[in-house]
């Protein structure tokens, strides 16, 4: 995992359509999402090379159709970071196998 890219947008709808244009706009690879307070705060995160995930994540404020609450880039991820990171996609993981 060369970095990580996080944005959190409020709304479901809004996150899958800043994850489409995170997607489109450069080689980014969905890890996960995560969502707080009844998916009234959904956090996306991707993950690429430190320039593809800059640039999804700033595609997505400048293209989304709602605000982005906040965003971030991680060059070079420690491991405890991608290790929290990867609990959140094994979770998100288990809920799709339970539908």
């Amino acid at each position: 995992m060369k970095a990580l890219g996080f944005i959190e947008v409020s709304g479901v709808v809004a996150a899958v359509d800043a994850l489409d244009v995170m997607c489109k706009s450069s080689s980014v690879e969905f890890v996960t999402c995560d969502r707080k307070l009844g998916g009234s705060m959904v956090t996306v995160v991707v993950t690429g090379t430190v320039s593809d995930v800059t640039e999804a994540v700033e595609c997505a404020k400048r293209n989304g159709k709602a605000p982005i609450m906040a965003s971030n880039v991680i060059a070079n991820p420690h491991d405890e970071t991608v290790r929290m990171v990867q609990l959140s996609a094994s979770r998100l993981a288990k809920m799709q196998a339970k539908s």
